[in-house]
């Protein structure tokens, strides 16, 4: 029996079983839908893209998999070439792992040891954001800040290792003054704070994060698992900001299969190169660096490339703050409120068949679970009530909490079918956003 992530199995509904998948659509037996969440934001490029398709299926005609312990391959050694040469400054040394919360928990590993080498034993903790996630294994956990995934680590107690704090600068500055001497890294979802609430935050902040690392000496991860490969409308926030340690891992594969890679600075690096054996990184995941992987991530940032998806990120961007076209932004509260998703389904449809006007759609119509943004001269934005959402995604940026749709960036865009994705991924899981 399959174990459901994120679910109480004794009451969740049936899942919907997909039988085949292509494009920006998921095929049950009898529907055709939109994925609006892209396999938790992974398949950047869609389902049964041909070129990815090819690039696994020839590699496994070869070898699929093989060890990094004493071998290595040219997969794995294109990827690694590939990645130095296209990510900002010195972040040019790659270790593979086989998903987004194991990444990051070696850059965590990294952070801590590169102190221990040098003989400092006693930087020992963690600055990390208030709603933070960073996925669910325990170090993660434990820099995390998300009681809808964390819940678990309330038999521990309040840890004593890593400090939370809000996107604030004075907040971020009082952090540094206080904790300077026992901190070793600074761990943050750059600018996007997915899991915790679609949460954004001013760029000003990040450099003001870095200025302090730098007085200090205190190494700045970025896990960018999320917010990498265009989410932001950058390539990546590493290319405003640059940290000692850079995570990656879900679209870097296209979504075609698990992989994630720690990408570290020459200072990093340079702290563990040396004679003395106990200074080498001891870790090893068994499918880091896997074939298959490393073939069809060198296909994905090469489709990437050459399809100038950052320019096509930045015009779209452009024309949704220009209110251009219907901007369709629908919005609900994943608490399993039926009534919720039912109320925007049928407000949703009934604006697009003519018989309501947007002017009408006020608190009223929805009471205190949705209302109308206060945006200037918005077509049509209904959000949910509660913690504050961001209202600015691309068209094929959705997440957990709001969908964006704008007709005359995607011609092809069926509202029907939108309207019944929303019906069937009604938060079947309690959020999208997570899943490292």
């Amino acid at each position: 029996m399959i174990w459901y992530p994120y679910e109480q199995m004794k009451t969740m509904k049936q899942p919907y079983k997909i039988v085949n998948a292509d494009g920006v659509y998921l095929y049950t037996e009898n529907n055709k839908l939109i994925d609006s969440v892209s396999s938790w934001w992974s398949v950047i490029h869609g389902y049964k893209h041909p070129e990815l398709t090819k690039a696994i299926t020839s590699q496994a005609e070869n070898f699929s998999h093989i060890m990094l312990g004493g071998l290595t391959h040219e997969p794995v050694e294109k990827l690694s070439q590939k990645l130095s040469e296209w990510l900002p400054a010195d972040l040019n040394y790659c270790f593979f792992s086989d998903s987004g919360s194991v990444a990051v928990e070696v850059a965590l590993k990294m952070a801590l040891q590169y102190f221990m080498n040098k003989g400092d034993e006693k930087r020992t903790m963690v600055l990390a954001l208030e709603h933070a996630y960073h996925g669910d294994t325990f170090k993660t956990m434990e820099v995390g800040d998300d009681e809808d995934y964390h819940f678990v680590l309330k038999a521990y107690g309040k840890s004593k290792n890593v400090i939370h704090i809000p996107t604030e600068i004075n907040a971020l500055e009082k952090a540094f003054e206080e904790y300077h001497e026992k901190l070793n890294c600074f761990i943050v979802e750059p600018l996007l704070q997915g899991a915790g609430g679609m949460r954004m935050y001013d760029i000003s902040f990040l450099v003001r994060a870095r200025e302090l690392c730098n007085r200090y000496g205190i190494l700045l991860i970025f896990d960018e698992v999320a917010t990498g490969f265009g989410r932001t409308g950058n390539r990546f926030v590493a290319d405003l900001v640059t940290p000692d340690i850079l995570v990656l891992g879900k679209a870097l594969t296209g979504g075609y299969i698990g992989h994630a890679v720690t990408v570290a600075n020459t200072k990093v690096y340079n702290g563990f190169y040396d004679d003395n054996p106990n200074h080498a990184l001891m870790h090893g995941p068994t499918f880091m660096g896997n074939a298959l992987a490393c073939s069809v991530a060198l296909k994905s940032i090469e489709l990437f490339e050459n399809q100038d998806y950052i320019s096509k990120i930045h015009k779209i961007e452009e024309k949704t703050k220009n209110n251009t076209g219907l901007v369709l932004n629908i919005c609900f509260n994943y608490g399993g409120r039926d009534e919720i998703v039912t109320a925007t389904k049928n407000i949703a449809q009934k604006v697009l068949d003519g018989e309501l006007k947007i002017e009408d759609i006020n608190e009223k119509l929805f009471s205190n679970y949705l209302y109308t943004a206060n945006q200037p001269d918005p077509d049509l934005l209904i959000r949910t009530s509660g913690e504050e959402r961001i209202s600015n995604f691309l068209p094929w940026q959705i997440s957990y909490s709001e969908f964006v749709f704008t007709d005359k960036f995607w011609p092809e865009y069926n509202e029907q079918e939108f309207l019944n994705s929303i019906q069937i991924y009604q938060k079947r899981t309690r959020r999208f956003g997570g899943n490292k």
